[in-house]
Parts: structure tokens; C-alpha cells; sequence
């Protein structure tokens, strides 16, 4: 299977550099480019691609207003944040607004398609320095709501990253059970995402960040 990938950044030369990590990778291809929010919005609605890869600032319209309506009206693509922005606000909007992970462009290329990999199937992917800047800066959320036991372990392995089919088979369970229990955790805990679901058993200690 091949990822099918949308860059979205205001700068040409940030966006060839991208392209020409990611389809070093034969399980990669870079669908199209968008140099604002407005225009990866269009390009998403027309492509619907696997991934978006969003910077954050952007003109006409930012990464994070272009990533909650990408969520909306493309519920099957994943949105990848890849900015130079580290300020814990930021990064929470991002989340709240869909965000399947959070990197930072001082990533190395083979961690970045690695990543790209992952959250198109929905794992979480967040840089260490965004993990570290959310667990010094205070609480991200309320307290802790009452989770079964199977609830519990389906949310660990969620928090470490496995997706749908990988929690399924090491808790022994077919995926249709999996995605019942994610959807009873969001409930349960208050959040709209895998990604807000993950960081909640961070802040709490359940799981470390690797």
C-alpha cells in the first residue's frame, strides 16, 4: 500500500526538501502541494489523500483553522503537524482541532516517513520535545473517569502508538471490538481524538513517553 501524501507550507524549498525525503520512500507519494491553509483545503477536498503534512504558519489561512476543517470534511485523511512552533497552546489547538501527532522540522528524513507511515493509519506520532513541553507545563486535562479493565489496556497500547489491528491482536480481540472500546474511552474521558485520548493517559502516568 501506498501512503498518498499532501505537503502544505508557505515555503517552496521547505516543500521540495519534504518531497524529496518522503519518495525516497516507495511506500510514499507526495499527491500534491499547497502553499497555504485555504489551498490544502481545496486540494484535500479534491484528493482526498492519505495525509496531510501541515505546517502551522501559514497565510490566508493557518495550519490549525486548515486542520480542523480538513477533519470535518475528510474524515479519512490524517492530519500530521510538522512546524518549528513549540509553545504548549499551539500544540493543543493542533490536538483539539484533529491532529494525529505533533513533529517538529528537526526531525531526521527516515523518522519522518517512518511517522508519515504511522499516522496515516491513525498512530499517534508526537515529537519527544512536544511530550516533554505538555508533561512540564501543567495539566491538559481533567481528572481521571472510570475505565474498565479492557478499556484500560486498550488505551495503553492506543497511548504507545499501535493502531486499531496491533491493539486487536495482542489483546486478542477482533477490530470491530477494538474501535468499540476507543469510542467508549473518548466518551468517557471528554476527547474528540486517539491523539487527546493518548495524551491523557501521559499527563496521568498510565504510559511513559518513549
Amino acid at each position: 500500500m501506498v501512503v498518498r501524501v499532501l505537503l502544505a507550507d508557505d515555503h517552496c524549498m521547505v516543500r521540495e526538501g519534504l518531497r524529496l525525503f518522503l519518495e525516497s520512500d516507495p511506500e510514499l507519494k507526495v499527491v500534491a502541494e499547497a502553499g497555504d491553509g485555504c489551498e490544502a483545503l481545496a486540494l484535500a477536498r479534491q484528493l482526498h489523500p492519505d495525509i496531510v503534512l501541515m505546517d502551522i504558519l501559514m497565510p490566508a489561512m493557518d495550519g490549525i483553522t486548515a486542520t480542523a476543517m480538513i477533519r470535518e470534511e475528510c474524515p479519512d485523511t490524517e492530519i500530521l503537524v510538522l512546524t518549528s512552533v513549540l509553545e504548549r497552546g499551539t500544540v493543543v489547538q493542533a490536538i483539539k482541532a484533529g491532529a494525529v501527532g505533533y513533529l517538529l522540522k528537526d526531525i531526521q528524513a527516515n523518522d519522518l516517513c517512518h511517522a508519515v507511515k504511522a499516522a496515516a493509519v491513525g498512530q499517534v506520532q508526537m515529537s519527544s520535545q512536544v511530550l516533554a513541553c505538555l508533561m512540564r507545563e501543567g495539566q491538559f486535562f481533567g481528572p481521571a473517569k472510570n475505565l474498565t479493565e479492557r478499556e484500560a489496556d486498550v488505551l495503553h497500547l492506543l497511548a504507545q502508538g499501535h493502531s486499531n489491528k496491533d491493539i486487536a491482536r495482542h489483546l486478542h480481540i477482533t477490530e470491530d471490538t477494538v474501535k468499540s472500546h476507543v469510542r467508549h474511552i473518548l466518551s468517557k474521558l471528554g476527547v474528540q481524538s486517539r491523539t487527546q485520548a493518548a495524551l491523557y493517559a501521559l499527563r496521568l502516568g498510565w504510559v511513559l513517553p518513549e
